[in-house]
């Protein structure tokens, strides 16, 4: 089976409306991690943060990134907090690993700091959102192989630039 090839990033990167695309253009399955979460525990990901906290929603996130990343041979969208993770981290490594990046500007633009996102819920979701991204931007580039800007770009162009990127590291293990 190929390897997964793995869409990470913070919120609002735009991993659930690229990593779909991004799928098609390459003619394989796309899953995300975070519906595996709500398919297995018949739950929403805020109540779970809600109800149980993040310890428990973690735990369960590097579950079914493990079991994907096992048995899934194509696109893999992962939450914006799973590269948190140790484990995962560790996982990912042999994976092709987009990171979208997102500048704080048009991450704040493209979430609205909605509610409904588990970790922006509070005081000052701006300043959750801003603490965030500078806390995740290293990680992220520890495990990504690819790394794309997504602040002025279309989903299409995203994947045009992904798809690029990733024939031109095929090209290059030959």
């Amino acid at each position: 089976m190929k390897p997964c090839i793995v869409v990470a990033g913070p919120p609002g990167s735009g991993k659930s409306t690229v990593g779909p695309r991004l799928a098609e253009r390459l003619g394989v399955p796309f899953r995300d991690s975070d519906d595996d979460i709500v398919l297995r525990t018949g739950r929403t990901i805020a109540d779970i943060f809600a109800t149980d906290g993040e310890p428990t929603f973690r735990a369960l996130e590097e579950s079914v990134i493990a079991e994907a990343l096992t048995e899934h041979g194509g696109v893999l969208s992962v939450g914006g907090g799973a590269v948190l993770s140790t484990a995962t981290r560790e996982r990912l490594r042999g994976h092709p690993v987009v990171f979208l990046n997102i500048g704080f500007a048009a991450g704040v633009r493209r979430v609205g700091l909605s509610t409904a996102r588990p970790l922006l819920a509070g005081v000052n979701p701006r300043a959750t959102y801003k603490s965030l991204l500078e806390a995740r931007l290293p990680v992220y580039r520890e495990v990504a192989t690819i790394e794309v800007a997504t602040d002025d770009r279309t989903p299409d162009e995203i994947v045009t630039v992904i798809a690029a990127e990733l024939s031109k590291n095929l090209e290059n293990t030959k």
